[in-house]
């Protein structure tokens, strides 16, 4: 399955409707709220955080189709979500700034409209916000070793997929099976 949204694609629409922070932090914010809610209560307009903005139709349309695309991705049982990231063609730099992003906007997605307790969260779930939040502060060693970091960014960002996955069974179980919660071997 190829989605229909790739970095480039978010990064158009979110130029296009004038969002100034970092687009990754759009979709791990979607990403975090589809853990939460259901995707019909999560207006995607709403969490540009925007007051000033009005979307036209069109934008509006693109905006509803990244959520709902996004939950198609989350409920997928063959892994199709994948974190709205650069390519790796673009700096190492670049794609970290953009990674650390992507966390934060998960983390607030997850805070958002329904109060978390951790507490009522399963280990697995406290260990992936604890590690997201360490992620926020993501950066770059000036180091020799670019092959070393390149596989240290690609395990973060698989450790992110999988993570938002786990989160999302968790706090939102898959429809006939509720109170489901998936079990880590």
């Amino acid at each position: 399955m190829t989605p229909p949204y790739d970095y480039e694609a978010l990064d158009a629409l979110m130029k296009q409707v004038g969002y100034d922070d970092e687009s990754s932090s759009f979709h791990g914010s979607l990403c975090g709220a589809l853990c939460r809610q259901k995707p019909d209560e999560i207006d995607p307009v709403a969490l540009l955080d925007a007051p000033e903005y009005t979307p036209d139709g069109r934008d509006r349309e693109m905006l509803v189709r990244l959520r709902d695309d996004t939950i198609a991705a989350l409920t997928d049982l063959h892994s199709a979500f994948m974190p709205l990231l650069p390519s790796d063609d673009e700096p190492l730099a670049d794609r970290a700034r953009a990674l650390g992003a992507w966390c934060e906007g998960f983390l607030y997605g997850l805070a958002g409209r329904i109060k978390l307790n951790l507490r009522e969260c399963s280990e697995e779930v406290r260990e992936i916000v604890k590690d997201f939040t360490e992620f926020t502060r993501t950066s770059l060693d000036s180091g020799d070793d670019d092959e070393g970091e390149e596989s240290a960014y690609a395990e973060l960002v698989e450790y992110i997929r999988v993570g938002a996955q786990l989160v999302f069974m968790e706090l939102h179980p898959r429809l006939g099976a509720p109170g489901a919660s998936p079990t880590i071997h």
